[in-house]
């Protein structure tokens, strides 16, 4: 078939969405290969993800096209063989078990403390910012954790763990501020030898280890922006986990990026280039795999405020680019602006939410008041 014919084919996807073809709106899809059409029709997420990377099209404002592409659920009309082949693959496979649970700490959360620093403010932290209050990134962040401590009730003595510590803030904080003492786990060489650094001095140990190897008592455990790597084949392993290691009279607190519906995979582009075997979960895969270990205390979905984070991180590695370059190739670039771009998008038009849920093993005596 002729390019004008894949052309076409695009346009008519288009149709409805407010987005043109070489359009004068800055959501326009602005077309400079003509290559980009036949690719994006035959491979979906993959196509369009890799044609970008490559300087085959841009959008001056390239989350307002996503943002209509996803509003009008092109997404769920563009099915093709990447896609199949990706469901399939975490249908019949278990793409987290524990010989693969390290890979997305070396392909992703290794890439390199200096963008992580660039990108992610002072406190380092790889996940969603609390901006009631907030007009800025870091206080935003550092309200995020406060308002898990506040939830979780830390008092000085408690033990807490970290499933999934990053580079080790939110265990730093929580020691310096609350007097707790603490072990956090990562799968990432570069998060565990920085926040090693990080908390010396302090009670905390951080480890190189899988979640799954744990068998020891703790007061309150929290894990924040490590749930999407553990794979809906893995969820009863999770939350058996997080029931072995919490005292009876304990509080589990899992903050994670959830979808609508439930899946076995993620998008393929995002599975290729950005985090490697992740999927999100579903309400129904988190109560299922909750069901008999614990009573679900509150539950609260502040996905707005990604958005705003994604805005913040996406304007901070804009801007750090000329120290980055040095490093990083023009691709990497373009790929990594597509993912911050792609991610603000998706919560903006509510495909993805963002949720705090605090669990108890027997629920608390009196009930359970929520901050907010």
């Amino acid at each position: 078939m002729s390019q004008s014919v894949f052309k076409r084919k695009v346009e008519h996807l288009l149709a409805g969405t407010g987005i043109a073809v070489n359009g004068p709106n800055p959501w326009d899809l602005q077309v400079h290969n003509e290559h980009f059409y036949r690719r994006a029709i035959a491979h979906g997420s993959v196509g369009l993800g890799e044609s970008y990377m490559q300087g085959w099209w841009d959008a001056a404002d390239l989350d307002g096209l996503i943002y209509r592409v996803l509003m009008a659920n092109l997404e769920e009309k563009a099915v093709n063989l990447d896609n199949v082949l990706a469901y399939l693959q975490a249908r019949f496979f278990n793409l987290q078990k524990p010989d693969r649970a390290f890979e997305v700490g070396r392909r992703h959360y290794d890439m390199g403390n200096d963008l992580y620093k660039h990108m992610l403010g002072k406190h380092l932290v790889y996940s969603c910012g609390y901006w009631k209050n907030a007009d800025n990134l870091d206080d935003a962040q550092e309200a995020k954790l406060e308002l898990v401590f506040r939830k979780l009730g830390l008092k000085s003595g408690m033990r807490v763990l970290d499933i999934g510590c990053g580079w080790g803030e939110a265990l730093k904080l929580a020691a310096e501020r609350y007097g707790i003492s603490g072990v956090g786990i990562t799968v990432s060489e570069q998060q565990a030898q920085y926040a090693r650094e990080l908390g010396k001095g302090l009670p905390i140990e951080v480890r190189l280890q899988d979640y799954r190897l744990l068998d020891e008592k703790f007061d309150r455990i929290f894990s924040i922006g490590m749930f999407e790597h553990v794979g809906v084949k893995n969820y009863p392993a999770y939350m058996q986990t997080a029931r072995r290691c919490l005292k009876d009279d304990g509080l589990f607190l899992l903050h994670c990026i959830g979808g609508n519906v439930s899946v076995h995979d993620t998008d393929a582009w995002i599975a290729k280039y950005i985090f490697p075997n992740s999927m999100l979960p579903s309400i129904k895969q988190i109560a299922a795999a909750t069901e008999g270990l614990f009573v679900m205390e509150d539950w609260h979905n502040f996905s707005v405020h990604y958005d705003k984070t994604l805005q913040a991180w996406r304007r901070n590695f804009v801007n750090a680019w000329d120290e980055l370059k040095t490093q990083y190739n023009e691709t990497f670039r373009r790929m990594w602006y597509y993912y911050l771009s792609v991610s603000m998008a998706s919560f903006r038009a509510r495909k993805n939410q963002l949720w705090q849920i605090v669990f108890s093993p027997r629920g608390v005596p009196g009930g359970y008041v929520a901050p907010r």
